[in-house]
């Protein structure tokens, strides 16, 4: 996608292949930060600390983080260690082990000497395959937002929640493509962006890559989609995902079960995006078999945001001494999905289905 009209990724390799450089989303909307990463430390530490989010885009800095080790140390021990601490950095979306494991799995199986280049070539194609991948989303995603056109005049109003944007893959996204499909198509869709407390994902990631693209779109507070829902003003929701069991349970950003609820109350659509690396067939109760990140309080009791003078500032949104819980995700049941979009096409949230895809593409091994 474009940043002020130069196209640009969240994460790209260095030509010297020495170093990979991610942009630092902790400092969106306000600036845009490029940082230079060249070890599995500094790569780890970026992927725990969020400067890289979104189950496609942690599994494809892992991989890179992995190259980075092998250009160092190409030994089993040394890469098993690095996959150990890497795939344990975040431990909610199935991409990052899955991405660790492929690796592996490619590495293990050549002499140590030809490891660096095989690490590099491994982690490029799963950079290259996200960006096919969710292309492919955003094609057959997209005749869902044709088709609520072709209904009636006016613009195509999508709810989606968190960042499932570029920002949170290599590029396209997976719940935006269908979005960035439909406005370069010339369809004319809106999008209502949920703010996503406590990290703000939506306000401060989505709208920026939205408004950078020129969609149409307005931010809300968590609690006003079902709202807005009741009174037709939500034609579609499309959310992401961090993980989907073999049964069609959907792990995403603490919120969208709530959101999923209201639409099925109101008879609003509600879809997933999902590549098929997300999909964790060893799981099928998501609610008792997903772990969920718990994350820091003060992300919940305190809120950074640009002052008058332009510094970026933190403030106290509490009393002193308030605990804070900070359940990072929730799941969605199957049974509230009205369909997932994979790069196949969009398959229904069950177990068949689901097994299927995983046959064919070996997910989750």
């Amino acid at each position: 996608m474009q940043v002020d009209g130069v196209a640009m990724r969240p994460l790209r390799a260095r030509p010297g292949r020495d170093a990979i450089e991610v942009i630092d989303q902790r400092a969106l909307p306000h600036r845009l930060v490029v940082e230079r990463l060249r070890s599995v430390a500094e790569v780890e530490r970026a992927i725990r600390e969020m400067w890289v989010r979104g189950a496609p885009l942690i599994g494809a800095t892992a991989a890179y983080g992995l190259a980075l080790q092998a250009g160092a140390d190409a030994g089993d021990s040394a890469l098993g260690e690095a996959a150990r601490r890497l795939g344990a950095a975040r431990p909610t979306a199935v991409n990052l082990g899955w991405a660790v494991r492929r690796m592996m799995s490619r590495l293990l199986a050549v002499p140590p000497a030809q490891r660096r280049d095989a690490a590099w070539q491994e982690a490029d194609a799963i950079a290259d395959e996200d960006v096919a991948v969710n292309a492919a989303i955003g094609r057959h995603g997209l005749p869902l937002i044709e088709a609520v056109a072709a209904r009636r005049p006016g613009p195509v109003h999508v709810l989606t929640h968190c960042n499932a944007g570029w920002l949170a893959t290599v590029d396209w996204g997976t719940a935006t493509s269908p979005i960035y499909r439909a406005h370069a198509a010339g369809i004319p869709v809106h999008v209502w962006v949920d703010e996503t407390r406590p990290r703000n994902q939506g306000a401060s990631l989505t709208a920026w890559e939205l408004a950078q693209a020129g969609v149409p779109h307005t931010v809300i507070a968590d609690n006003a989609g079902g709202h807005l829902m009741q009174h037709g003003r939500v034609d579609l929701v499309i959310v992401g995902c961090d993980r989907v069991t073999a049964r069609g349970d959907v792990c995403n950003k603490i919120g969208t079960y709530l959101k999923a609820l209201a639409a099925r109350d109101n008879g609003v659509p509600f879809f997933v995006a999902m590549p098929t690396s997300t999909l964790d067939p060893t799981l099928h109760d998501g609610v008792a078999e997903v772990p969920i990140e718990e994350r820091s309080p003060r992300e919940v009791t305190h809120l950074a945001g640009r002052a008058a003078d332009g510094a970026v500032v933190e403030v106290q949104l509490v009393p002193d001494g308030t605990a804070a819980a900070n359940p990072a995700f929730d799941v969605t049941p199957a049974r509230l999905v009205s369909g997932l979009i994979t790069e196949h096409g969009i398959v229904a949230a069950s177990a068949s289905a689901l097994l299927a895809i995983a046959a064919r593409d070996g997910a989750g091994t």
